[in-house]
């Protein structure tokens, strides 16, 4: 793990609640630096996921694939943010989820039996895993709650919102599939947007 990776990880837990050396030490201890190539899966339908991942650089996806072969996009994950398959991480049961890299993505993992052992040196990150599962749920519930009760331009507005950071990097495919909507729609809602915003200018 090189320093910078060390550091932006650090400052993360920090920002949350603040880490003694010792606190600190073991995070470099425990969490284990990986690059995955543009396409690779960090976690494969049919596996156990192993590992719960902390974006460093690049981008990753958490998607299904259901019975006709189509794509529904669950979460993108980019720079200082977590991705797992939390039910197969915690009960060790194989998953229907996949996990992906949209670009060269380098992370810091962490492994279950790591992560309990964390817990148990220093009961502190045992609280903040449990402010950064809190976090995810919400998150979770609000996209529920946009599902039933919001249309796709709102849908569309709120992800502009939330994921600034993947402006021109993940292609209109990806956001379509995320909104539960087609690309062909996407592409209109995206024109509607622009006449919108020149007309106000």
């Amino acid at each position: 793990m090189s320093a910078e990776s060390l550091d932006i990880i650090l400052q993360h837990f920090n920002d949350l609640i603040p880490l003694s050396q010792k606190e600190s030490k073991l995070v470099s201890e425990k969490f284990h630096y990986r690059l995955y190539r543009k396409n690779q899966y960090l976690l494969q339908e049919g596996d156990i996921c192993k590992n719960y991942h902390f974006i460093i650089k690049g981008c990753a996806r958490m998607h299904w694939v259901d019975k006709a072969g189509k794509i529904h996009i669950l979460q993108f994950a980019a720079e200082n943010s977590w991705i797992t398959e939390i039910n197969s991480f915690y009960n060790l049961e194989s998953t229907i989820i996949n996990i992906d890299a949209l670009e060269y993505t380098e992370v810091l993992q962490i492994s279950r039996d790591d992560l309990i052992s964390l817990y148990k040196l220093a009961p502190k990150f045992d609280r903040i895993f449990r402010i950064l599962t809190e976090i995810n749920l919400s998150k979770l519930q609000q996209r529920h709650l946009q599902a039933i009760s919001c249309s796709a331009e709102e849908r569309y507005t709120s992800f502009l919102e939330i994921y600034p950071m993947l402006q021109g990097r993940i292609s209109q495919v990806q956001i379509a599939a995320f909104l539960g909507i087609t690309p062909e729609f996407l592409c209109r809602l995206r024109s509607r947007k622009s006449k919108s915003r020149l007309q106000e200018s």
